[in-house]
C-alpha cells in the first residue's frame, strides 16, 4: 500500500536538482566540485539518466548541436561534432561514474508538487515513485530546475481531418515503437525540421520509399561531420582539455560571425546555403519550392545535415520531398490541397513537441497556486 507523504519524514537538502538529463548531470557535477559543503539530490522521473537522449529512440537520433558547445567544459569531447544519442548517453554515463554522481540521483521520482514557504524560507517538494506508487517529501533551500522544455510523455501531433480513416500506422518520433517494421513500406514523414532531416535518411534504405512532406521549406547547411582543427591538434598530442576550449571558442566565434553575416548580407548567405544543397542534388533539382524558404537565413535556426545524408537519400531516389498543405487524411494516405494524394503504409509526424513550463509541476507559494503566465513577462 502506498505510504502517504505525512507518514514519511522529509529528506532535506541544500539544493534539489530536478532532472537527470545533460543539464541536471552538469548541475550535479558543479555542485560537487564548486560547493562541496552543500548537500544536494537529483530527482529524475524516468528510470535512468539521459533526459531527451533517453526519451527519443527513433532511427538516426543524433544531436543537432555540435558537442564542443553542447558538451561539458570539464569533460572534453573527443568524437565527431554531431553525435549519435548513444554516444551522448555514454558520455553522460562516464561523467556520472567518474565523479560518483550516481549516489546523488534518485530515479523514478516524478514531482507532483512544489511549495515555497515564505515563513520557513524553504521549498517542500512532493514526488511520486513511478516504480512503487509511493509518495515522498523533500525540503530544500534552493530548487534547481533542469527538467527541459517539453513534455516527455507525448509529442505534438496536429489534429488533421480524417486521421481515423487512415488504415496504416501513425507514429510520432518521440514515442517510436520498438517493433515497427519499415521494410518495403511506403512512408510519409511530415515535417521539415531537424527531426525529419534525421529520420528520412536513416530509414530510406529500409523503406520502399520515404516522402518528406513539408508545408514550407527550411534552410539546411550540409557539411562533413568533422572538425579539422580539432583533428589537427590531436595529431600534435595537444592536451584534450585545451583542444576542447579552443574548438569551443572557435565554433562560437564562427557561429556569431555567420549569424552577423546572415543579418548584414542575407542574399549572399542564402546563395551559399543553396549552393551547398545543389552540390548534392545537382543543377536540375527544383531547389526553389523545396529548399528555398521565404524568410531570411537565421530568422529561424539553420539545421546542420552531417555529410549531407538527407540530400544523398534524395539523390539516390529512395527519398523525395513534397512541399504542399495537407487537406485531410484518407484511407490510403494524405490528400493535399493541390489535389495530389500521397499513399503510405506508415505516416511519421515529425511535428514537434508539447512545450512544458517547468515540467508542468504544480507550483505554489504558502499554499496558494502560482500561475506563471501572471508572474512572468518576456520582452513585455
Amino acid at each position: 500500500m502506498p505510504t502517504s507523504p505525512a507518514a514519511m519524514p522529509a529528506d532535506h537538502f541544500d539544493v534539489l536538482i530536478i532532472g537527470a538529463g545533460i543539464s541536471g548531470v552538469g548541475a550535479a557535477w558543479h555542485m560537487q566540485h564548486q560547493s562541496p559543503d552543500k548537500s544536494f539530490c537529483v530527482l529524475e522521473a524516468q528510470g535512468g539518466f539521459g533526459g531527451t537522449w533517453r526519451t527519443h529512440t527513433y532511427p538516426g537520433i543524433r544531436s543537432d548541436s555540435d558537442l564542443y558547445t553542447f558538451g561539458y567544459r570539464f569533460k572534453p569531447w573527443t568524437g565527431a561534432p554531431i553525435a549519435a544519442a548513444q554516444e551522448i548517453m555514454t558520455y553522460m554515463g562516464e561523467v556520472i561514474e567518474e565523479n560518483g554522481l550516481d549516489r546523488h540521483i534518485r530515479y523514478n521520482h516524478r514531482i507532483i508538487g512544489a511549495d515555497w514557504s515564505s515563513r520557513d524560507k524553504l521549498w517542500t517538494v512532493t514526488a511520486k515513485r513511478e516504480d512503487t506508487g509511493d509518495t515522498q517529501t523533500f525540503t530544500a533551500n534552493f530548487l534547481w530546475m533542469c527538467q527541459g522544455y517539453y513534455n516527455h510523455q507525448k509529442g505534438y501531433t496536429p489534429e488533421w481531418d480524417g486521421m481515423e480513416d487512415f488504415r496504416g500506422q501513425i507514429i510520432h518520433p518521440q514515442t517510436w515503437p520498438e517493433d515497427v517494421d519499415l521494410k518495403g513500406k511506403k512512408v510519409i514523414c511530415i515535417g521539415s525540421g531537424a527531426t525529419a532531416a534525421t529520420i528520412v535518411p536513416a530509414i530510406a534504405e529500409d523503406c520502399e520509399h520515404v516522402t518528406l512532406l513539408q508545408r514550407s521549406p527550411t534552410y539546411f547547411t550540409p557539411g562533413r561531420n568533422v572538425n579539422e582543427l580539432a583533428d589537427a591538434l590531436r595529431e600534435q598530442n595537444v592536451d584534450p582539455a585545451w583542444i576542447h576550449q579552443i574548438i569551443r571558442r572557435r565554433v562560437l566565434f564562427d557561429q556569431t560571425k555567420f549569424m552577423n553575416l546572415a543579418e548584414e548580407q542575407p542574399d549572399l548567405v542564402r546563395a551559399e546555403l543553396l549552393k551547398g544543397v545543389r552540390e548534392f542534388l545537382g543543377p536540375h533539382y527544383p531547389i526553389d519550392p523545396h529548399f528555398t524558404p521565404h524568410y531570411r537565413p537565421w530568422q529561424q535556426r539553420i539545421a546542420f545535415v552531417p555529410d549531407g545524408d538527407l540530400f544523398q537519400g534524395i539523390a539516390s531516389g529512395k527519398a523525395s520531398v513534397v512541399t504542399d498543405h495537407i487537406d485531410h487524411f484518407t484511407e490510403k494516405g494524405i490528400l493535399l490541397k493541390s489535389g495530389e494524394e500521397l499513399e503510405a503504409d506508415i505516416i511519421i509526424t515529425a511535428t514537434g513537441f508539447n512545450l512544458s513550463v517547468l515540467g508542468d509541476i504544480p507550483f505554489s507559494k504558502d499554499g496558494a497556486p502560482i500561475d506563471f503566465s501572471q508572474t512572468v513577462t518576456y520582452r513585455g
